[in-house]
C-alpha cells in the first residue's frame, strides 16, 4: 500500500466529521453534502481498486487500518468539537494531552524497565522535549483553538492540506509513481471536499 493511497484515504475525514455529526447529533446532511461525499468515496474507491490489482490483498487489511485511523481522529474531532464549547480549548487541550502522556509513560513501564529511561542520551531528551511541545501539544492546541471557533467539520476541511503534502513527499523523498490512477483518485478525492466546502 503506497503513502499517496494512504493519505487519499485519510482525505476522507471530513466526510466522516459530516457522517459523524448526522448519526451522533441528528445534524442534518443535505442531498449536495451527499453528492459531495459520494465523489469523494468514488475517488478512494477508484484508487482502492488499481492498488489491489498491484499489491494484492494485503492492500485490504492497510486500507482497513487507516480508515479506522480516519474513524478514530473524526470522532475525537466530533466530541472535542462538543466539549470545547464546555470547557475551552486551553482546558480541553491540557486534559486531552495530559492522558496521551500518562498512557505513553504507562505503556513505557509495562514494556521496558525502569533502569531504561535512566540510560536515554541527553539529545534524546532534548529531541522528546522538541516533539512533545511543537509537534504534539501546539498542534493539538491549535486544532482546539480553530474548532472552538469554527466547527469540527470545517476543521477537518482545512486539515486536508497536510494529507496532500505528504502525497507530494511520498512522489519526492519516496520516488513513489504518481500514477495517473492516483491523480485522477486525488482530484476526485479534492473535488469531493472543495464541494462539501463550497456547500456547507
Amino acid at each position: 500500500m503506497t503513502a499517496s493511497f494512504e493519505r487519499l484515504v485519510l482525505y476522507l475525514n471530513p466526510t466522516i466529521v459530516l457522517l459523524l455529526g448526522w448519526l451522533l447529533f441528528g445534524r442534518r446532511a443535505t442531498a449536495k453534502q451527499w453528492i459531495a461525499m459520494a465523489v469523494s468515496y468514488s475517488g478512494v474507491l477508484l484508487v482502492f481498486g488499481h492498488e489491489l490489482q498491484i499489491a494484492g490483498p494485503d492492500v485490504v487489511l492497510g486500507a482497513a487500518l487507516v480508515f479506522g485511523s480516519a474513524l478514530s481522529y473524526a470522532v475525537y474531532l466530533v466530541y472535542s468539537g462538543e466539549e470545547v464549547k464546555r470547557l475551552g480549548s486551553m482546558r480541553l487541550t491540557g486534559l486531552a494531552t495530559s492522558v496521551a502522556c500518562g498512557l505513553c509513560i504507562a505503556q513505557f513501564l509495562v514494556l521496558r524497565p525502569v533502569s531504561v529511561a535512566l540510560t536515554v542520551a541527553p539529545e534524546v531528551i532534548w529531541l522528546s522535549l522538541l516533539n512533545a511541545t511543537l509537534c504534539t501539544f501546539a498542534p493539538v492546541l491549535m486544532i482546539m483553538m480553530a474548532i472552538e471557533r469554527v466547527g469540527s467539520t470545517l476543521t477537518a476541511q482545512t486539515g486536508m492540506l497536510g494529507p496532500m503534502s505528504t502525497i507530494l513527499m511520498g512522489v519526492w523523498l519516496l520516488g513513489e509513481p504518481f500514477t495517473v490512477w492516483v491523480a485522477a483518485g486525488t482530484v476526485l478525492v479534492l473535488t469531493g471536499v472543495w464541494l462539501l466546502a463550497r456547500w456547507r
